[in-house]
């Protein structure tokens, strides 16, 4: 079997884009990836349209390895963002095309059932306090999580916060958190994001102010560049801290590793370079006590994907899903799409990546210039531009 080209497809919604890659081959399976890429999304495609020339046509979907080393080094420059995010697109196709030509699904490929014996992986919902900064609305949303069966949702109460965080900002961010752990009850598990904003000095001294919230983590203190700040706030806290969602080679993650710095990694799959590298890297994690819980805010592609490696992964803790709460209606582009019922996903049986996508139905959200900035005011209500680029 031999791959003979790929198509590309961009979903757009106005405050990201999502990138599906279907790659095809000459025995007529064709296999789809997923990623996500805030503002580098045309980027990504002329990256694509080289390395299909250069290192994709032609090759083997099966011999995986091989087609991820030349992918990353055969170019010679360091692979960055765009380049592991164009590979993870590539690969985790490949995996869907081995699965079905074999017919098993990609977990079992990849060493079989190991933290799933009830077929249920744990999700916790993001994207969804897209409302007034206010305790009234952050409760009333987040008892929306609660309704729809999540045992576990994550926010960001912090504004425009940046380096350090007023009084009065303060103030009001901790009595979001307060409605918020007051709307979901104490049972369900509630994580907290920073999105990297904060100086070691602020970062601590707001983990010491949300501890009696009980997080079940605190996500990127501090800007993810250094990681001697990093073990700073992890040595002042007794929050569990999690990071590793700007990381886009598992080699980066050996000094985070040896620093004892984090407590759970936050690898993007689509990020990584595909469900290999993020297998090899989840294996790193447990020789160092570390669990695993994806970075994921992509489309259905992508949490497949994810799901994948949650299944034979013994120290996976949990999953992202943002697609109940924002863009819902891009569901519809990917069929067998997977759902949270009572907080769980199913691990899917189906061969390959257990999904397909709907290209008729891709071409209804055609790609926008998506505009996400962190450090705007309203960006929690994530509503982007509306101008479309094409």
């Amino acid at each position: 079997m031999r791959i003979t080209g790929i198509s590309t497809h961009v979903v757009g919604t106005p405050w990201r884009n999502l990138t599906y890659v279907q790659v095809h081959t000459d025995e007529g399976l064709t296999g789809v990836g997923e990623t996500r890429m805030l503002g580098h999304t045309d980027a990504l495609l002329g990256y694509l349209k080289e390395a299909e020339a250069n290192h994709i046509a032609g090759s083997d979907p099966f011999a995986v390895e091989d087609l991820v080393r030349r992918m990353k080094t055969g170019d010679y420059g360091r692979a960055g963002e765009i380049v592991m995010s164009g590979i993870a697109c590539v690969e985790m196709a490949c995996w869907d095309i081995k699965g079905q030509a074999l017919g098993v699904p990609v977990w079992q490929l990849l060493g079989g059932r190991a933290n799933a014996s009830d077929n249920r992986i744990k999700a916790y919902a993001n994207g969804w306090y897209t409302v007034e900064r206010t305790p009234e609305a952050f409760h009333a949303a987040a008892r929306a999580v609660v309704d729809r069966g999540y045992l576990a949702l994550k926010l960001d109460p912090f504004g425009t916060g940046s380096f350090e965080l007023d009084h009065a900002e303060t103030l009001r961010s901790l009595s979001l958190v307060e409605a918020v752990r007051d709307a979901i009850g104490p049972e369900r598990e509630l994580l907290l994001e920073m999105h990297g904003r904060f100086s070691p000095a602020t970062a601590i001294r707001l983990a010491r102010e949300l501890e009696p919230f009980q997080p079940s983590w605190l996500e990127e203190p501090v800007p993810p560049e250094n990681l001697k700040a990093l073990k700073k706030v992890a040595e002042k806290t007794t929050l569990p801290i999690a990071t590793g969602e700007r990381v886009h080679d598992r080699i980066e993650f050996r000094e985070l590793f040896e620093s004892q710095a984090a407590d759970i990694i936050q690898p993007d799959l689509g990020h990584l370079g595909g469900i290999s590298e993020m297998r090899k890297l989840a294996a790193t994690a447990e020789t160092h006590y570390v669990l695993v819980a994806p970075h994921n805010v992509g489309g259905s592609v992508l949490t497949a994907a994810s799901l994948q490696l949650a299944g034979c992964t013994p120290n996976f803790k949990i999953l992202e899903h943002f697609n109940d709460f924002a863009d819902a209606e891009i569901k519809k582009v990917v069929k067998g799409a997977p759902e949270v019922v009572d907080g769980y996903f199913t691990l899917s049986e189906e061969p390959g990546l257990g999904v397909s996508l709907d290209t008729e139905a891709a071409a209804e959200f055609p790609q926008q210039q998506a505009r996400f900035d962190l450090w705007a005011e309203g960006w929690e209500k994530r509503e982007g531009s509306k101008e479309r680029t094409r």
